[in-house]
């Protein structure tokens, strides 16, 4: 969220950061959405204050017994009871105005962010590892497709579609495993030698946690919704319009969308960012506090809206995936580094886990909503013979903090202040997977396990194939 304050006074740098989004100029309409609150706020306060000014004449008049003085000013003050309110929400609803707009409009990209209109316009920041050369090299899901498991496959994608849809697949035997080794090794490692705190959060969060990250308002079509709350009262009046509009009979077919009437309370979280971040929301830490560092291993959920016909094979675009969440909560002055030092941390899961990969910084056109600055690690996937997206670290500046009202109380005694907020993955589990299984297979379709995932398979060296 942007503040309105430095927006006024500076329109200009705000509409030059916009531009570089590839957005239209938007100071102007803002500075005029915050001069019509700043009207109604004005001309509420003038007649709070003749009403209170009328108050303490009546109690004049009557003390000198001025029955038609006190009489015609409590007539202004009945007039003042009635005005008053409709004043209150007009300057609520000019406050509405302006924050809806501001909601809706995506972090500033920092300075040394490279300008451009989309991927296209992202820069090479530094590689690692040697891409491997595999002769007739073969896609991740022609590898699990081709292990037997019991009465399936290792990685089954037609019993997944009969369980969910598409989208979802079911890991089996030493697929399932292999996931699973992945994302301990990632805990581990950032917990043990990263400084990371552990948390295991709520897959399910309020919208309010939704919208202090930014997933909501802009992104509702990317996001999975669960669950309803309703007092009594609004549950029998809703029941009763259903009730006047269809018969259960046409609600059940989809005649009619129940939950476009009750609403969602809930969402189902598209990344463990949401809850981690949202720890701090309404509160002021010390700055003694700081940094804070999370990590989390938990399920993902994204609807995946806009991604028809993406990556339509496999497990690369899926609408429930595993994830392992950093987040770091700073002092502004110490974000860039901490920016830094995340990156850090999540190249060290693949090198640790010896896939090449290299690291991209994202232009202002590729760029995340919340984002002041990202560096996207691009791993190296030989079935495909490309690079693809395994982890995004990103700075936010203050721009969720404002959302979330999280503040610190500064060493020098200020007032408090906006911490800055960073996540990034680290990494994702899936992805991880389908790297492990593309960069390690053997001529006989099976595929050597790293090093460091060893421990956490039994010992186990090779997996599927001919194993």
């Amino acid at each position: 969220m942007h503040d309105i304050r430095h927006i006024r006074e500076n329109p200009d740098a705000f509409d030059s950061g916009l531009r570089s989004r590839g957005l239209d100029l938007l100071s102007s309409e803002l500075i005029g959405l915050d001069d019509a609150r700043r009207a109604a706020i004005s001309a509420l306060q003038m007649e709070q204050e003749r009403r209170n000014a009328l108050s303490g004449e009546i109690g004049r008049a009557k003390k000198a017994k001025d029955e038609a003085r006190a009489r015609e000013l409590m007539d202004e003050v009945a007039r003042l009871k009635v005005y008053v309110p409709e004043l209150e929400e007009a300057e609520r609803r000019a406050k509405k105005a302006l924050d809806d707009r501001l909601a809706e409009i995506p972090n500033l990209p920092g300075p040394d962010v490279p300008e451009g209109p989309d991927e296209t316009g992202n820069v090479l920041l530094h590689d690692w590892g040697t891409p491997v050369a595999i002769a007739n090299a073969k896609q991740h899901f022609e590898l699990g497709e081709a292990w037997r498991v019991d009465n399936g496959t290792a990685m089954d994608f037609d019993a997944a579609a009969k369980l969910s849809g598409s989208r979802f697949v079911v890991l089996r035997g030493q697929l399932a495993k292999l996931e699973r080794a992945l994302g301990q090794f990632m805990l581990d490692l950032h917990t043990t030698e990263h400084g990371y705190t552990e948390v295991s959060p709520p897959l399910m969060v309020r919208e309010e946690a939704m919208f202090g990250t930014a997933q909501l308002p802009k992104f509702r079509d990317d996001q999975f919704g669960a669950g309803i709350t309703l007092s009594r009262t609004e549950q029998n009046r809703r029941l009763d319009r259903i009730t006047e509009l269809a018969t259960p009979e046409l609600v059940a077919i989809g005649e009619l969308d129940v939950l476009d009437l009750v609403g969602k309370s809930h969402w189902l979280i598209p990344t463990a960012e949401v809850p981690l971040t949202n720890l701090v929301r309404e509160s002021i830490l010390s700055e003694d506090e700081l940094p804070l560092r999370f990590t989390a291993l938990t399920p993902c959920f994204r609807a995946e809206a806009g991604a028809a016909g993406r990556d339509t094979r496999g497990m690369l675009r899926q609408h429930q995936f595993t994830k392992c969440e950093l987040v770091s909560v700073t002092a502004p002055e110490n974000s860039k580094a901490e920016h830094e030092r995340m990156l850090g941390c999540a190249e060290e899961v693949l090198k640790r886990l010896d896939l090449p990969y290299r690291v991209m910084t994202l232009c202002t056109g590729d760029m995340g909503f919340a984002s002041a600055k990202t560096w996207d690690i691009e791993v190296w996937m030989p079935g495909q013979g490309t690079y693809r997206e395994i982890s995004s670290c990103s700075v936010c500046c203050d721009f969720q903090a404002r959302r979330m009202n999280a503040r610190y109380r500064p060493k020098d005694g200020k007032g408090p202040r906006f911490v800055h907020t960073l996540n990034g993955s680290g990494v994702a589990v899936g992805r991880a997977l389908i790297a492990v299984l593309e960069n390690g297979q053997q001529p006989d379709g099976s595929v050597a396990v790293p090093s460091a995932l060893r421990p956490y398979m039994g010992g186990l060296e090779r997996i599927g194939g001919g194993t």
